[in-house]
């Protein structure tokens, strides 16, 4: 629609952090940003009083999972517990009043990462409860699954099945070799369709009406635009794009498949291009790949610079899917297609990998007197070795954040491996006052956490360090705040990183990312000003109306 919105608190997040009280929208772009009285409202324009209220640009959720969200729906909740008996006896009872016929196979969610030691669970334990069919038991890391033998055996996995990628995307094997029940990352997903043939099943497609329930919910939080940080189902594609020309598409996507290796990158960057040219348009573009650097903390796998602290051994540094001589050859192949990468990374040896990787190839670029075309992206960045915090900005890296893990989300689970290197996790101030373009982002994964996806949920929890759905122990830890307090971030560097410097990322900071004339107009109109609400009860703040591209897709004005 076209309209003047005068009378609001307008944040330009512009790049002089303007701040206007009138607005107007013409044609689905901003037509003008300042003052009412230096505007006089095209005809026929809709007059809307904001009342005082705050509006910022619409917010950008720059790694997250719609696709995973919407394909969770058929899972099943797992109690809240750290018992395990409690577990098993949910899992045997749900698979005694659900019969195959009618649950043909169970996939359970959450269990917590620190239930077991090193070793994992086994097959056996799960077995105990139900043997009739396929089971599978998410980790609340997202990272490590546990599946009982039947699935083991439907997924024709034995001990001379090569694994996926050993020491990260793997079956967790006994001294045999058999696998035990334990599995790191996806490797399962390598061989699923095994087992979906012989129990003649398929979980529910993403169709266009299950991926618009998940998209309407993140746009009614004030989300304009996203980056889902891997496609793993075209059928989701495709439904987006169906959305798109049923307008009812309530935000820009951009996506990015994966690679795994340099042998396999000419066929994902072909994979890229493909979906593009099949789905992509205004709205939808997909020109970025996803790398898994590293595993997680919480499962022991990430990549590290020091030893984990419960290694007797000494020498147990992680695991890393490549070095950095590899990555500087896919970063050039790269550069040369004109294809960004995002690499997924938590542990402090993998981001030093990376950061090298991309110097060496920045420098060979140079060399030869060729620009350096592409934008690299490093997701969680979850440890940092102090050395290496200035790195992204010399390098124009841009680093990305999942603002809702900054409090107790994940525990102490990385504590056991990590020790003292647990504490001065998640601090991403350095990295800020350094410069560097920093992002924020959800990466949700189930429609269980799918309200943590609201953005100004996860404001409050980095602006506190606090997560007031999983506190950490007040008694060890006042107030239930993640060490250290001084990691806290700003509510005005908060909101940059989830408009501004989430544009970047995106290459859409022509359009998106600030509310400035002849860009999109996309906004969000608040009912509490965030900088002036205390930090705690941010998540409270609510959209009154979400505009995209000058239409009204929440909310009402």
């Amino acid at each position: 629609m076209d309209a003047f919105l005068t009378n609001g608190r307008i944040i330009t997040s512009d790049a002089d952090d303007t701040v206007a009280d009138a607005v107007a929208v013409l044609d689905g772009r901003v037509a003008f940003m300042g003052r009412a009285e230096d505007h006089s409202p095209a005809p026929g324009s809709r007059l809307i009083d904001l009342g005082g209220r705050t509006v910022l640009a619409g917010l950008i959720d720059a790694h997250t999972h719609p696709t995973m969200v919407a394909r969770s729906a058929w899972h099943i909740s797992l109690p809240d517990t750290d018992d395990l008996e409690e577990i098993l006896s949910f899992v045997k009872e749900y698979g005694a009043t659900h019969s195959p016929d009618e649950a043909p196979f169970l996939y359970f969610e959450y269990y917590p990462s620190t239930l077991f030691g090193e070793s994992g669970p086994t097959k056996e334990m799960l077995d105990a409860a139900i043997s009739d069919r396929p089971v599978l038991l998410q980790d609340f890391s997202d990272h490590a699954h546990w599946v009982n033998s039947r699935m083991i055996d439907l997924l024709g996995v034995t001990r001379e099945t090569p694994d996926p990628v050993p020491g990260l995307e793997m079956f967790v094997r006994d001294a045999d070799g058999e696998p035990t029940g334990y599995i790191l990352e996806m490797a399962y997903e390598h061989f699923i369709d095994r087992m979906y043939d012989a129990i003649d099943w398929r979980p529910p497609s993403v169709t266009a009406e299950s991926m618009s329930a998940v998209l309407d919910r993140m746009s009614a939080n004030g989300v304009t635009s996203l980056f889902e940080a891997l496609i793993e189902d075209e059928d989701a594609l495709a439904a987006i794009a169906a959305l798109d020309r049923q307008g009812r598409l309530p935000m820009t996507y951009e996506g990015a498949p994966r690679f795994r290796t340099r042998s396999d990158l000419d066929d994902a960057i072909a994979t890229a291009r493909r979906l593009d040219r099949t789905y992509g348009g205004d709205r939808i573009r997909i020109r970025t790949l996803k790398l898994f650097l590293d595993g997680t903390n919480e499962s022991g796998n990430s990549a590290v610079l020091a030893p984990f602290d419960n290694d007797p051994a000494h020498a147990d540094i992680g695991e890393i899917q490549m070095d950095a001589a590899e990555l500087t050859q896919c970063l050039l192949t790269l550069n040369t297609e004109g294809i960004d990468l995002h690499i997924h990374m938590v542990g402090d040896r993998a981001f030093r990998v990376a950061c090298d990787a991309v110097e060496r190839a920045q420098a060979l670029v140079a060399a030869v007197g060729s620009p350096w075309r592409i934008r690299v992206t490093f997701a969680h960045c979850e440890l940092i070795d102090p050395a290496d915090m200035a790195r992204p900005a010399h390098l124009g890296v841009i680093v990305n954040w999942t603002t809702h893990w900054s409090g107790g989300y994940f525990g102490e689970e990385g504590r056991g491996y990590l020790g003292d290197r647990w504490d001065r996790m998640y601090d991403f101030t350095a990295i800020a006052e350094s410069g560097a373009t920093l992002a924020f982002s959800s990466d949700v994964v189930s429609m269980s956490e799918l309200h943590r996806a609201n953005p100004f949920f996860g404001m409050q929890v980095a602006a506190t360090r606090a997560d007031p759905d999983v506190p950490l122990d007040p008694q060890r830890y006042p107030d239930s705040v993640r060490p250290s307090a001084h990691a806290r971030l700003s509510i005005a560097r908060l909101i940059r990183g989830h408009t501004r410097d989430a544009a970047v990322q995106l290459r859409g900071e022509e359009r998106i990312g600030s509310l400035e004339v002849g860009k999109d107009a996309s906004l969000v109109v608040l009912s509490d000003d965030p900088f002036t609400v205390d930090p705690a009860r941010l998540s409270l703040v609510r959209p009154v109306a979400v505009m995209f591209q000058g239409k009204v897709v929440a909310g009402a004005l």
